[in-house]
């Protein structure tokens, strides 16, 4: 993976772009210290390499709907061919998965599941359990969340 070339401007306009990514340009500008024009530049040159990927409301799963988060691992039948890759692109298919990893350890995958109540997750389960080459599943109720959705720690030029 190659990674963009940033500064600490850059880094200014990502860390404000976290904290409110509905800032106007003109405000953005203003509070990093540079001219709205070459604020703009830097904005669509972050956007064209990928490091800015769009810009979302954060949104409170329990007044949304989802009561239940659950942490799924999985373990797949094969490791071999590019069997994890239609696991992969099942995964991606299913809205109520928010997120995805693969893993070191005992699992192969470490799925964020949203659902309304238990008999949600029952059927979120079942087409978990149905998809191509899943061996095993693990289940984690999530009691509370302490921390999600956290910015990115963006200190320095990497």
């Amino acid at each position: 993976m190659k990674y963009a070339n940033i500064d600490k401007t850059d880094l200014d306009i990502l860390a404000r772009l976290q904290e409110d990514g509905r800032l106007t340009n003109v405000a953005l500008a203003d509070q990093i210290h540079l001219s709205p024009s070459p604020c703009l530049r830097r904005v669509k040159q972050l956007e064209a390499q990928g490091v800015i990927q769009g810009y979302h409301a954060r949104i409170d799963r329990l007044k949304a709907g989802f009561s239940m988060t659950v942490f799924v691992e999985v373990k797949l039948r094969n490791h071999a061919d590019d069997y994890h890759l239609d696991f992969e692109r099942a995964i991606l298919a299913m809205e109520d998965v928010i997120s995805a990893h693969l893993v070191s350890g005992l699992a192969d995958y470490k799925l964020e599941v949203v659902a309304t109540d238990l008999q949600d997750y029952e059927s979120i389960l079942k087409r978990i359990q149905s998809l191509p080459h899943v061996k095993d599943l693990q289940s984690y109720f999530a009691i509370r969340s302490v921390k999600t959705a956290a910015p990115l720690p963006l200190k320095k030029p990497r």
